[in-house]
């Protein structure tokens, strides 16, 4: 038994660990004002991969610590874990980010054992925290009523907001978000005594973009509210767009896009906030969107586990064209994909395991744009063998023996990738109507287009690596063949040398490992010619090697390429 000093003593550095990570959380977030302020595009893109590398860097650093300080017999035994945790909770019953502090216990404890010793003994696989529990906490929110009157209403929210620099046309754009404001409410709500309109008291920002987010709500009915802010460098700061609309405000929040930099005294406040407004998002994707994807990934874990215990779901293959990498499997009352390597890839894939693992946590720390799935990934996955579809385990085990066990009535996933489940377009092109498929390839250029700006080259571009989602977004979701777009050379195909190298089946010029020829890309990503067509009506520029060319260039040149997570009503998007 250990005693109670140690066990109150190991307790203390781990709290004195998450404090350090915290503080620097912090910091990193606090200067995105900053960067706003003074257009600091780049160094919002580098601050935004470093905060998601500090919490991994924090872990080493208070495990080695810990390492330091206590010897083996205190520290490594799990049995004395129980009473580390017990000394933990007394620490952090008090705090108002006492949830983060318990996922971050967790990956202390994940770092210095096996996971084979998951338990609530001596881990916080179950959460010791009430919801929304705290009382006397720092207000988070101001309330505004119009009483009628929108623009003196709108005036004081913008009293409120103070930035260094000015706006560029302060009293235009007051006069076009009463008008976007009175176009998005039907007429009644504006004129109701009892309107009111509640705003997160911090602003949030992402990219080249800063968010005023809350809600507008009546004694009987409301809607979420967004107002986002731009500053075009050279200029002052612009009111952008007024969103009121739950879907076009949960694409903002998506899976698919970078973390929010914001501050939030009450994590659990802030997110049960945003839970009002939209129904809709889980507790996990709201953490990780305003970067606590830790306790995103924590939250995640006890929804599935949840789910399993509670329902008879049974784990299937996910439908689609069977991945030449990966192998996909889904619960189908579960929105969730779980990916895992196979064992041997097509002779077709010029990759290892290793590049694989290294380019999904690429996509971690990149712009994703709106355009690639965000994923988490986990190690010794334990589920009942009793959940699995005998068809599934049993292909499973034929294609990664590598990652899947049976161990007696347990089945254990020794490494995997999460991803939000989407329909693959193949799947929807095929069951979809003119209008539907029109707006689909659309779509799928758009993000073509959109990850390129963001420094992205899918490499794999065929349908079947896109998925739709509930919102009919394209977004991208194969990433074992991605890498950066300056770093791949676009050619033109070399005009045939003699009739000879025209009739070849076999290229009469060099190819290099990252060569890409876009004027190959037609037959390659449609067989459905009228499909071809009319995406060559619509995107026919990626069939150009100079279009991509161009790109890179302007990347090359440290331009910050706009791409917006709403559409700019009345306005022009670059």
């Amino acid at each position: 038994m250990l005693s109670p000093q140690p066990a109150a003593d190991i307790a203390q550095m781990i709290l004195d660990g998450f404090d350090d990570y915290r503080e620097h959380f912090r910091q990193i977030t606090n200067g995105a004002r900053a960067r706003f302020e003074q257009a600091q595009w780049q160094d919002a893109q580098r601050d935004s991969a470093a905060r998601i590398a500090l919490y991994d860097e924090k872990v080493r650093e208070t495990g080695v610590r810990l390492q330091a300080a206590f010897n083996a017999e205190s520290l490594l035994d799990a049995m004395h874990w129980t009473q580390v945790k017990r000394a933990y909770i007394d620490l952090i019953d008090l705090r108002f980010d006492d949830e983060l502090a318990e996922t971050w216990f967790n990956s202390l404890f994940f770092r210095l054992f096996s996971h084979d010793l998951i338990s609530d003994g001596c881990m916080f696989v179950h959460t010791t925290r009430p919801s929304l529990h705290r009382h006397g906490k720092p207000a988070q929110t101001r309330s505004y009523w119009p009483q009628g009157d929108l623009p003196n209403m709108l005036s004081q929210v913008f009293a409120d907001v103070l930035f260094a620099v000015p706006f560029a046309d302060l009293q235009g754009d007051l006069q076009r978000l009463e008008t976007q404001l009175r176009v998005n409410l039907p007429d009644w709500v504006c004129k109701d005594p009892a309107l009111c309109v509640e705003l997160f008291a911090s602003v949030l920002y992402r990219n080249k973009g800063a968010y005023l987010v809350g809600r507008i709500f009546t004694l009987d009915e409301q809607w979420p509210l967004v107002i986002a802010l731009l500053h075009p460098e050279g200029q002052g700061i612009q009111i952008d767009a007024l969103i009121t609309d739950e879907a076009d405000v949960s694409i903002i929040f998506s899976f698919t896009r970078s973390y929010f930099m914001v501050d939030v005294p009450v994590p659990a406040e802030f997110v049960g906030f945003l839970q009002r407004i939209l129904p809709g998002k889980n507790i996990a994707e709201l953490y990780t969107s305003i970067g606590f994807y830790k306790h995103g990934k924590s939250e995640f874990y006890r929804a599935l586990i949840t789910h399993l215990a509670n329902t008879d779901d049974s784990f299937v293959m996910a439908p689609g064209v069977r991945g030449m990498v990966m192998s996909v499997f889904t619960l189908p009352g579960f929105n969730t994909v779980f990916k895992i390597i196979k064992d041997r890839f097509s002779p077709s894939k010029n990759v290892d395991r290793a590049t694989v693992i290294e380019k999904y946590r690429l996509v971690k720390s990149v712009d994703r744009v709106g355009r690639m799935a965000d994923t988490q990934e986990f190690a010794d996955f334990r589920f009942p063998l009793s959940k699995f579809d005998p068809d599934c385990l049993s292909e499973l085990l034929e294609v990664a023996a590598r990652t899947v066990e049976v161990e007696g009535d347990t089945v254990l996933i020794r490494h995997c990738w999460t991803e939000r489940r989407m329909i693959p377009l193949n799947l929807y092109l095929e069951n979809a109507n003119d209008a539907q498929v029109h707006e689909a390839l659309e779509d799928y250029g758009l993000a073509i287009k959109q990850l390129a700006a963001a420094n992205i080259f899918p490499g794999d571009m065929l349908l079947k690596n896109f998925g739709v989602t509930r919102h009919g977004r394209v977004v991208f979701y194969d990433y074992d063949e991605i890498c950066f777009l300056t770093d791949a050379n676009f050619r033109r195909i070399p005009e045939p040398r003699t009739p000879e190298d025209e009739m070849s089946s076999e290229p009469w010029y060099s190819i290099g490992p990252l060569d890409v020829f876009p004027e190959e890309f037609p037959p390659f990503l449609f067989a459905d010619m009228a499909q071809r067509r009319l995406f060559a009506t619509l995107h026919g520029e990626l069939y150009d090697a100079d279009y991509w060319k161009s790109l890179q260039q302007a990347i090359r040149e440290g331009k910050v390429i706009d791409v917006f997570p709403y559409r700019r009503k009345g306005r022009t998007t670059p």
